[in-house]
């Protein structure tokens, strides 16, 4: 526990006790009663601090929500109160009718404020955990972009400069993934939450939790796509689903796979490569080894280097359905570094 936090708790129960003697010793009546009263001052104090260390979790925004669905829910029942439906008949009931009224409307408006917290957001601006203002641009971060794990080389170049946001339910869905009985996905639950950890050792990477939930599994997309909207972000992801249904209500989306393939670099005749052979090829002679993009490369009169890392000499592209076919010749076996 936060040694500052213990130390606002004990001042506040003692502060309670000592409130409590003090009433005592202004009410004469009570002075015999002291022992009590301050033993109930500490008990009020301890109950305090207990619904305190229940709310723990429960953040501003949820605050603000159940604040604005009070006054929503007070405010129908009292026009409902002052309508003509109400203005006769006996008293009593009158009274009765507008005790329940404001029970029901304020416990409504409160249940639906805080199930749609995030469209709260858009109702009051202010209560939202980045101004509209912002200067600082923002990525929205799926669970399948943190699975892949080449978000984390990315940024470790500096060459995403904008704050991640990361929403609840996505860190919920990592560790639901990262304790399943299927070892598969185990591993990939495991590696989206080792990408998080890496992301937050990037000194220059500003993350943001979003607090958001989501009833269904079924909606996660949705409820992504809308969070992207609402915080006018990009959203980042390799589900193609996911970025069909981005670009469908307009929200620009952060492809992985387009930006791995514009960095490829271009080859041109004449050029050196160094290649690993691991099989041999049809003509005589011929070897072929697989560049890091998926390229193959076949090499003449190498077939001797079976096994080995060569350079060769790029004679020929040929680009095809399933990625280009390079022809090259050997130039020599590359040396320990």
């Amino acid at each position: 526990m936060n040694k500052t936090l213990l130390f606002i708790r004990v001042i506040f129960i003692v502060l309670c006790a000592a409130a409590s003697w003090l009433v005592c010793y202004a009410i004469k009546e009570w002075d015999q009663y002291r022992l009590i009263a301050v033993t109930v001052g500490l008990l009020i104090g301890a109950l305090v601090i207990l619904v305190d260390v229940l709310l723990k979790g429960f953040s501003l925004r949820g605050l603000s929500a159940i604040t604005f669905g009070l006054a929503a829910g007070s405010l129908v029942a009292w026009l409902i109160a002052r309508s003509p439906l109400l203005d006769q008949g006996d008293p009593q009931y009158i009274y009765l009718t507008r005790l329940g009224l404001f029970v029901i409307c304020s416990y409504l408006g409160t249940v639906i404020a805080l199930r749609g917290r995030d469209e709260f957001n858009l109702v009051i601006p202010y209560v939202r955990f980045v101004p509209h203002e912002v200067d600082v641009p923002l990525v929205v971060v799926d669970s399948s972009a943190l699975i892949d794990g080449r978000i984390a080389r990315v940024c470790e170049t500096q060459f995403l400069g904008a704050a991640l946001i990361i929403p609840t339910f996505v860190l919920g869905e990592l560790q639901e993934i990262a304790g399943s009985s299927d070892t598969f996905k185990q591993a990939r639950g495991r590696r989206g939450l080792d990408v998080l950890n890496e992301l937050r050792q990037i000194k220059h990477i500003d993350i943001r939790i979003h607090q958001s939930e989501v009833a269904r599994r079924q909606d996660m997309d949705a409820k992504l796509v809308f969070i992207a909207q609402s915080l006018r972000a990009k959203l980042l992801t390799t589900d193609l689903n996911l970025a069909k249904m981005a670009q469908f209500h307009g929200v620009p989306w952060l492809n992985l796979h387009a930006l791995e393939k514009s960095l490829r670099p271009a080859l041109v005749l004449g050029e050196s490569i160094e290649v690993e052979l691991i099989k041999t090829g049809k003509d005589e002679g011929q070897a072929v080894g697989y560049l890091a993009d998926g390229s193959m490369v076949v090499v003449n009169q190498a077939r001797a280097f079976m096994g080995k890392r060569v350079t060769a000499e790029i004679t020929g592209v040929l680009p095809t359905a399933g990625g280009k076919m390079i022809f090259a010749n050997l130039l020599g076996e590359v040396g320990p570094a």
